[in-house]
Formats: structure tokens, sequence, C-alpha cells
């Protein structure tokens, strides 16, 4: 057999690197966004099989129009009351996020990550899921928390590392973890969390429970492998699971067409594993709510896992680490067809007879009077500057009965 292998004809192999459509100095563009008309998309009932849906998967389903009506098949989920308490949500979270923000500047912690423009997302979702069932969350999803009702003071304690952070100083700034308010432990390490609620919606099933669970991921780290083998589990098991993919076009300074390769949408990863999947306005309220009502109808009656892409912006920064204006058009954010979701709201219940423009402002101040007084609470419980957690708490919690080797390590460490 002869060693000698033949030249290759033809061009020489390249690869394609994907680029965005517009970087610093271009104009915004959007050309490349599907966008359907508001209640032109279809609500199937909650039991079809995923096959039969796969145009969900590419369409985008939408509720408000922009007129601010409520239209289409959607519609009508929510009450007056309900929607205002969604608006109180998105408002709340967006003033602690400028006050966190502001408390950077100062120096009263080192890191914060806002999620300005994706407010409706987590909150919207949290409400139509029940307390008892559990969300993994990244680190953009703060709205959970606190439409779930955690205090704000403890938030800032966490974000604060001080002596009343109820983490104890032991996870970074906003990787908040509350068992009874449904929210796991984040980690920084991108994916774990949706494999791990793939892994506790399958041991709720099999204790017969009736709590689902809610996975989150960005749109950059579905290219982990961590997304695709919850996608198995999930498919193979139907696992009483949401999969929700928060598709805010940025992975840090990474456009979102990386990730998503040649998939006509992130929503339609879910064909390939028969995981029933929908594509919608992520800065709809009215259609959030809706679609995570009818995902977690779906996993309570046990018609199996939801693949939900939520269409959204990061109107801010990657994190108080970024500089978006690195690398995408400076009024990119100003100019996102899908519009700004508290406005989107607050037009609705103007529209509806159930809000003014006053109303807002009160609503607004009120909710920042509240964000500012939490804050201002935790500050006297010590920031990044000042007090902080005893470093002798290393060494508690991390078995029931601490033993021996350990309690020698505390004791050569001098506590």
């Amino acid at each position: 057999m002869s060693d000698h292998i033949p030249e290759a004809g033809g061009e020489p192999l390249r690869l394609r690197i994907p680029e965005p459509v517009a970087r610093p100095g271009d104009p915004p563009a959007f050309r490349d966004l599907h966008i359907d008309r508001a209640g032109e998309v279809r609500r199937p009932p909650i039991d079809v099989a995923a096959a039969d849906i796969i145009d969900l998967g590419a369409d985008m389903i939408r509720v408000l129009d922009v007129r601010g009506e409520a239209v289409g098949p959607w519609a009508g989920t929510l009450g007056a009351d309900e929607l205002r308490a969604g608006l109180r949500d998105m408002l709340t979270v967006r003033a602690f996020d400028a006050r966190m923000l502001r408390a950077h500047r100062q120096g009263n912690t080192s890191f914060y990550m806002q999620s300005l423009g994706e407010e409706a997302v987590s909150c919207a979702h949290r409400r139509a899921l029940d307390p008892r069932d559990m969300c993994f969350p990244t680190y953009r999803q703060q709205g959970l928390l606190i439409t779930a009702g955690y205090p704000l003071v403890d938030m800032v304690n966490q974000i604060y590392s001080n002596s009343h952070d109820p983490l104890r100083g032991r996870q970074l700034p906003v990787m908040y973890s509350s068992q009874a308010a449904g929210f796991f432990s984040i980690s920084g390490n991108l994916g774990t969390q949706f494999i791990q609620a793939v892994g506790w919606a399958m041991a709720s099933a099999l204790s017969s429970d009736t709590r689902i669970a809610s996975a989150w991921i960005g749109d950059g780290a579905t290219a982990e492998s961590d997304f695709h083998s919850a996608m198995v589990f999930a498919s193979t098991y139907h696992a009483p699971v949401i999969l929700n993919i928060v598709n805010n076009q940025w992975a840090i300074s990474t456009f979102q067409g990386f990730a998503r390769g040649d998939s006509a949408t992130f929503a339609s990863r879910g064909h390939g594993f028969g995981i029933a999947a929908l594509r919608v306005d992520g800065n709809d309220y009215l259609a959030v709510h809706a679609v995570s009502s009818w995902a977690a109808q779906r996993a309570r009656a046990n018609h199996g896992p939801t693949l939900i892409e939520w269409v959204t912006y990061r109107v801010g920064a990657h994190s108080t680490s970024d500089d978006p204006t690195a690398y995408r058009p400076q009024d990119e954010p100003s100019t996102w067809p899908l519009g700004d979701p508290i406005e989107r709201l607050k037009n609705h219940l103007i529209r509806i007879g159930e809000w003014s423009d006053e109303r807002h402002q009160q609503c607004a101040d009120a909710v920042d009077a509240v964000v500012r007084a939490a804050a201002e609470e935790a500050e006297r419980h010590g920031t990044l500057r000042s007090e902080h957690s005893a470093p002798s708490s290393m060494f508690d919690d991390v078995f029931a009965s601490m033993p021996d080797h350990l309690r020698r390590q505390r004791e050569q460490a001098g506590y």
C-alpha cells in the first residue's frame, strides 16, 4: 500500500465566519428578524402533538398590536388587576436595576447585571406558574424573584455580600438562591441549569408530585452540550418542564447567529427532539403570560416539555464589565422593532381605560421609593467596602455535621 496522499483538486477549503448585520458605525438593521402581525398565529390545544405545530417554531406569537389592542387567540387570559400587577412587577425590576447600577458606580458592589428591555419575559412567566414550581434561571431573571415577592432587602444584601447576605458571601453578586421562592441556585457555568431543571422535573414526576420545572438559558449558551443533553432527556422521558430560551440577540459581544447557526430559529431546535416548540414576542407581556400558561398546563397534564424562544433585546450592557458600543451600533437599542415591554403594557392599559400617564408616574415613583428604602436598609448591614460575612463561615454548611478534618482546618486557620 502506498503512503502517498494525492493532492486535492479544486479550491482550498474554507470556513464561514458569521457576521452581524450591523457593527459600530453602521445604521441599525433587523432585516433578518421575522415578525408576524399580532393575533395571526394560531393557539393549539395543550395536548397537540409536537409534529403538528412545527410552524409555531418559525412564526412569532404576538397579542398586542401597534394600537395597544389585545387581539387574536392568545388574548384574554388576564384581567385589568392582573395587568396592573404585571406592570408594577416590571417597573420594580427596572427601578431595582437602576439602583444597583448606581450602587456599582459608588463602589458598593463589584458587579451587576441588569435586564433592561427584557422585564416581561421573567415577570409574566412567573405569574403563569404555581408558587411551588421551581425555576432554574440564568443571571438575568431577577424578575422571577421580584414577581414571586422575594424581599428586595435580601436581594441587595446578596449583591453587597454583607453581614445579612442570605448566601453568606458564597455566591457572586446577582447569583441568588431561594428554595422557598422557587429559585434554584444560579451557576456561573452557563448551561448547567438546563439539564438540572430536566432532572428536577423527572424527580418530581417519579415522586408523584404536581410541581413542574422551568429552565432558562440564553441564546449563546444553547451551543453548550448541557442544552442538548437536557433536550434528549426531556424528550425521551416527557419531563414536565418548560425550556425557555431568551434570545436577546447578543451573547456578550457575540451576536446570536453564532449559536443559532443555519437553524431558522432557536425554537426550531425542538423539532429534531420531538419537543413542542413555540416562538414568542418576548416584549409582549400578554403573549409571554399566555404562552407560559399554555406550556405550564401542558406539562402539568403530562403532555411533555415545551421549548419556547422568547425574542427580546438586551438594551443595556451585558454586565457592568461590558461596553456594548464596541460591538454594536450605538443607537441599535432604540430601533428594536418590538419596542419596550413596559411602554407596551402601559399603552394597552391606557387603551382599555384602566390606566393613565398620571397613574403610571405615581406607580413608578412609589416603586422607586420602595427600592430606595430596601437599598438603604441593606447598606446599614454593610457593603463591599465595609462589613462582610466572617471568614470563619467558609467552614459552615459544607457538611450536615462538621467532620474532624474540617474542624482541624478551621482551627489551623485560627477560627
